[in-house]
């Protein structure tokens, strides 16, 4: 199928009109796939700006940039009207620095982290890596320094830690999150588990979150009842907000660039479904600077079973 021209010039302006344009799933704030998540998550630790299309509000736009650049998957970035990848690839470069240089970025620190494995953990990981030869143990720690640990064919981009004897391949912000961090086996189920500590002060260069306040379904209803003034987000997809909508205004690009117009001290409430993605969009948006952000708790959610049964579940 040819790509209509009204498309092509359209996805021609957009990559045009900025250095850095990513088409993902979500917004930058809120990525609603996991390799959406990724990538911005990359993007954020090396760039304050850069311009988002959320394919997911545009399903012509989603089939469009995979036809204008004959990739098949999102997310998709654009440096300079070039296109560089999905996700692999763009995990790839970040890792061996050279998305650093592509961004105009000095080269990345790759200093190895000092981390315990325990003895009994070490011997659990080699039985693992005994039956999988051609895969190595991945510990992954988030923006959160929530870790996980995983098996994975290496990369040859990663930074390799040691311990007892176990090699750790990890990313670069893994790496810059990891000092300290300590492996242990523990019972876990009536089997074996691990347990991962990361060290408190892992990824103290990041700027902490403020404080969100949680509200209930039926706080916000009287603040709406009151005319009281605030700004109020829906932190969920349009699909979902096709089947149940209570008055926010959906948390797409266009909505991200009007917060960030918006005073320091403006009261903000996010709600999503059940309250976790909104959660972390109120933690986005207090790292920022905001300093009255709420999260309702239960989303959408607790607003049918407590405010409102009208307002269809799903």
């Amino acid at each position: 199928m040819s790509l209509e021209p009204a498309m092509k010039e359209r996805i021609t302006s957009i990559i045009g009109k900025s250095d850095v344009v990513l088409f993902m799933k979500g917004n930058r704030m809120m990525p609603q796939c996991g390799f959406s998540g990724r990538v911005v998550q990359i993007l954020d630790g090396l760039l304050g700006e850069y311009d988002t299309v959320d394919v997911l509000a545009d399903p012509e736009m989603r089939d469009g940039i995979k036809e204008f650049s004959s990739w098949p998957t999102i997310p998709q970035l654009y440096l300079k009207g070039e296109f560089v990848g999905g996700c692999d690839i763009i995990t790839d470069l970040y890792n061996s620095g050279e998305l650093h240089t592509m961004l105009g970025q000095k080269a990345p620190d790759r200093t190895v982290p000092n981390i315990e494995i325990t003895p009994e953990a070490a011997a659990r990981f080699r039985e693992f890596l005994e039956r999988s030869p051609d895969k190595a143990l991945t510990l992954s720690i988030d923006a959160r320094n929530q870790p996980s640990l995983g098996l994975a064919p290496p990369q040859g981009s990663e930074i390799v830690a040691e311990s007892n004897g176990i090699k750790v391949l990890m990313d670069l912000g893994t790496a810059a999150r990891a000092e300290g961090t300590r492996i242990d086996a523990v019972e876990q189920n009536g089997g074996v588990g691990f347990r991962v500590d990361v060290a408190p002060n892992a990824g103290a260069a990041a700027a902490p979150a403020g404080e969100v306040k949680q509200v209930t379904a039926g706080e916000v209803k009287k603040m709406l009842d009151d005319g009281e003034k605030f700004e109020f987000f829906d932190v969920r997809t349009p699909e979902e907000q096709e089947i149940a909508k209570i008055g926010a205004r959906l948390l797409d690009e266009e909505a991200t660039k009007y917060i960030e117009t918006l005073a320091k001290d403006t009261p903000m409430v996010f709600h999503c479904h059940h309250g976790g993605r909104s959660q972390a969009a109120a933690e986005h948006f207090a790292r920022l600077g905001f300093t009255d952000v709420r999260n309702m708790a239960g989303g959408i959610n607790a607003w049918s079973a407590e405010v409102d049964p009208d307002v269809p579940r799903y």
